[in-house]
């Protein structure tokens, strides 16, 4: 028997309202950053580097937020947590091609499912996460 999800999505004016408010946020940071927002089939949805950000940025947002749709959950510090005291799985995630410790990006859910991810790089992870939280805090606040 074949049967169909229904579930909520991430429209392309969310994921470019998310954009804009990580690369606002960076602005007041000082930084230059490359964000990107992913479907839950982690398919870029909405994409944009600032003047003079890191070239390594633009790679570093999208691994950042596949790491994040891929597992749903967020880089950084719970990974780091989950991973710190096995050895084979901290070097091994690390040859995952699509694979990302640092933190700077957070799964985004509607309606308890899994929609998409924001990922954030340029500047230090912790900056990074910032953004992607502003961002995350600014589309909850708009519905």
């Amino acid at each position: 028997m074949i049967t169909f999800q229904n579930r909520p999505t991430l429209t392309l004016d969310a994921a470019q309202f998310l954009v804009a408010k990580a690369i606002e946020h960076a602005d007041t940071l000082g930084l230059k950053i490359s964000a990107c927002v992913l479907d839950h089939s982690g398919n870029l949805k909405s994409f944009a580097s600032m003047d003079d950000a890191p070239l390594v940025s633009l790679e570093a947002s999208i691994k950042k937020a596949k790491t994040a749709v891929g597992f749903g959950l967020p880089t950084g510090e719970s990974w780091y947590e989950f991973m710190k005291d096995d050895p084979k799985m901290l070097i091994g995630a690390q040859h995952l091609p699509d694979f990302i410790l640092l933190g700077g990006a957070s799964p985004i859910h509607a309606d308890g499912k899994l929609v998409g991810a924001l990922g954030v790089s340029g500047g230090h992870y912790s900056q990074d996460e910032k953004c992607v939280d502003h961002a995350l805090k600014a589309l909850a606040s708009s519905q």
